[in-house]
């Protein structure tokens, strides 16, 4: 069984952010802790507002359009991620958030992700549908596109699992 360590990020997040209060609340204190969070949700809203929601609206599109996204639309995407995050109250998020503004990070993300975009190509007026394209995969990639005569099939009525037999 495949271990996904997104679930057990998720579960221990809210953990470590209290855990991060604590240590941060005995170093400097309460009413400044207070104020670095106030901070970095002000700054997260600000960055929003600047980069705007409609970054990942042109990123749908151009996905449904068939367009890869490129390196051109993945800094204001990752903006967008860093503000939400800086908008959740907590350390740990902030100080994922400013590695995410940083260049050479953002570059290192798009190295890891870019492979695992699929990019399918619909052409208008094309009887066969959407044709996938493998410019950025592997040619041995497990992509399979089955068309409707493709996966349906006539049951075998000679068969133990047809259910004639069962119960006969």
């Amino acid at each position: 069984m495949r271990f996904s360590i997104l679930p057990a990020f998720i579960l221990l997040l809210p953990l470590a952010e209290i855990a991060g209060f604590v240590v941060v609340g005995r170093a400097i204190g309460l009413w400044l802790t207070l104020a670095l969070v106030m901070l970095g949700f002000v700054l997260g809203v600000i960055l929003l507002r600047r980069q705007g929601i409609g970054i990942l609206r042109r990123m749908s599109s151009e996905g449904r359009n068939g367009v890869m996204p490129g390196r051109d639309l993945l800094r204001p995407a990752m903006n967008v991620i860093a503000s939400l995050l800086l908008i959740i109250p907590g350390f740990l998020t902030d100080i994922i958030a400013i590695l995410i503004l940083i260049p050479p990070v953002r570059d290192l993300v798009w190295r890891a992700i870019a492979n695992r975009f699929v990019v399918v190509n619909a052409k208008a007026g094309s009887s066969s549908g959407p044709q996938p394209d493998f410019r950025d995969r592997k040619p041995n990639a497990k992509v399979v596109d089955l068309d409707e005569e493709d996966y349906h099939r006539e049951p075998d009525r000679n068969s133990p699992w047809s259910g004639k037999h069962l119960g006969d």
